[in-house]
């Protein structure tokens, strides 16, 4: 059933969370009426500061961020937080366990908390995050935090999602062999070591300040990425982190680092949409006569794959 989109975008813009979870909901079902949606919504974007908090499982990052959106609300911002769960095997959906965690802020209206599934996408994101982003964005978000399942080697997608990215880590769980093998030393802006109440955290510090300087191939004025202990459980080293934020984002937009990255990210995501249609009606040629021919020629030596696959993307593309 089609739904009146200016007046729900007017509505989210208010701040009523059941506008804003509407049109979410329009974004992950990937509605017809999506185009209409975005279209409306993009007059009001581009003010939010998006930050990407991953890491391996168990080393806190539900609690980290529901302590983060304590203290920017501490700072009476409004907060978005997408944390993207591992899909239900059974139902597609998401676990739901972050919004379990978060519940203190359940009932603040200057909090809103969205979990979403990521339906088996690699990149620890679900694919449909950035227009969820927008929404909370359009929506009058200050900061939108934003959760992914835990880092791996193919699990760094966030670095191209946020305006800055945290990567968290915790004593005695093998993070620094994790953080060599997984690349995460290349996302990270922040890295936050989590649980610092336990053996092995000062260690931890020790070592990643190892790793970033053998890493390192900065040149002057780039920014070395902060590191800070906390105990996110006591909201212990939170302050911290959230100052340690303020001054990569201010350092961004010093030096115009933030637009930069929020046009290669507008780029990526138009690029994303365009190859998503492409193969859309790639697929619906599948039987097809077209797809056929070529394949019986490529079978017969008289072409080439690579050929018959400009003629495909041609034929598709004039259609």
């Amino acid at each position: 059933m089609a739904v009146d989109v200016a007046q729900l975008v007017e509505q989210a813009r208010e701040g009523r969370p059941r506008a804003v979870a509407r049109l979410i909901s329009l974004v992950e079902g990937a509605s017809p009426q999506l185009r209409e949606v975005m279209a409306a919504l993009a007059p009001h974007t581009g003010n939010a500061y998006v930050v990407g908090l991953t890491g391996s499982p168990g080393v806190g990052k539900s609690t980290s961020t529901s302590a983060l959106v304590s203290a920017y609300r501490a700072q009476g911002k409004r907060v978005g937080v997408l944390a993207v769960d591992p899909s239900s095997p059974f139902s597609g959906g998401a676990l739901l366990g972050d919004r379990i965690r978060m519940s203190d802020h359940a009932s603040d209206p200057g909090v809103y908390i969205r979990s979403m599934a990521t339906r088996g996408h690699l990149g620890g994101l679900a694919w449909s995050a950035p227009q969820a982003i927008r929404v909370l964005d359009a929506a009058g978000c200050d900061v939108v935090l934003v959760e992914t399942v835990g880092v791996g080697q193919s699990e760094v997608e966030i670095a191209s999602q946020a305006d800055t990215s945290v990567v968290l880590l915790a004593p005695g769980m093998g993070d620094g062999i994790q953080a060599a093998k997984a690349g995460i030393l290349e996302i990270g802006d922040v890295y936050v070591v989590n649980k610092a109440d336990r053996d092995g955290a000062d260690a931890t510090v020790r070592e990643l300040n190892h790793m970033l300087g053998l890493g390192e191939s900065r040149g002057p004025g780039d920014w070395r990425p902060t590191i800070v202990k906390t105990v996110a459980s006591r909201g212990e080293g939170v302050g911290e982190v959230v100052e340690a934020l303020e001054k990569h984002r201010a350092w961004m937009e010093e030096r115009g680092v933030l637009d930069e990255r929020r046009l290669r990210r507008a780029a990526t995501e138009v690029e994303t949409i365009a190859v998503t249609a492409l193969r859309e009606r790639i697929a619906d040629l599948h039987g097809d006569r077209r797809l056929g021919a070529l394949a019986e020629q490529i079978v017969a030596g008289t072409l080439d794959p690579y050929a018959a696959a400009d003629q495909l993307v041609a034929g598709v593309t004039e259609s």
